[in-house]
C-alpha cells in the first residue's frame, strides 16, 4: 500500500506548493498593484486579502485532513471513525470556499467589468464548482465509508 500512497502524498505536496506561493508573493502583489491602478477598489484591498487567506487556510486544513486520510491507509485503519472525521472535515473546508466564493463572485463582477477582465469570473466559477464537487464527493464516501465500518462491526460481532 506504500507506494500507492506515496504518489498521492507526493500530489497533494505538488497541489499545495503553488497556492503557498500563490499566497506569498501573487496575492500582496496583485491587490496592491490592483488599488493603485484603480482607486475605487482600494476600498476593497484588505477584504479581499482576507478573504482569499481564508479560503487558503481552509483549502490547506482540506490537504492537511487528506493527508492524514492516506496515513491511516498505509496503516491499515483506513474503516475508522478517525477517517469518516477527516472526510467531514474536507467536506467543511469545501463548503466554507464554495460559500466565500458565492458570496464574493459579485465583487469579482464588478472587478470585472471595471477592468474589463471576464477572466477573473471564470476562475472564480471555476473554484466555486470545484469545491462544490469536492464537497459532494466527500460527502458520498463519508456516508460510504460509515455503512462500510457498520457492516465491518456487524460481521465482527457475528463472529
Amino acid at each position: 500500500m506504500k507506494r500507492e500512497t506515496l504518489f498521492l502524498k507526493v500530489a497533494v505536496f505538488l497541489i499545495g506548493s503553488p497556492v503557498l506561493a500563490l499566497c506569498l508573493f501573487w496575492v500582496p502583489g496583485i491587490v496592491g498593484d490592483r488599488s493603485i491602478l484603480d482607486p475605487e477598489i482600494s476600498l476593497w484591498r484588505y477584504p479581499v486579502m482576507i478573504g482569499l487567506y481564508v479560503t487558503a487556510i481552509a483549502f490547506f486544513m482540506a490537504l492537511f485532513q487528506s493527508l492524514k486520510l492516506l496515513s491511516f491507509i498505509d496503516k491499515s485503519e483506513a474503516f475508522s471513525e478517525l477517517s469518516v472525521r477527516a472526510l467531514k472535515i474536507i467536506m467543511t473546508c469545501a463548503i466554507i470556499i464554495s460559500a466565500f466564493y458565492v458570496a464574493v463572485l459579485p465583487l469579482l463582477y464588478v472587478m470585472a467589468d471595471s477592468s474589463d477582465a471576464p477572466g477573473i469570473i471564470v476562475i472564480g466559477l471555476v473554484i466555486l464548482f470545484a469545491s462544490t464537487i469536492i464537497a459532494v464527493f466527500a460527502a458520498v464516501l463519508k456516508k460510504l465509508l460509515k455503512n462500510a465500518i457498520e457492516i465491518k462491526s456487524e460481521n465482527d460481532l457475528t463472529v
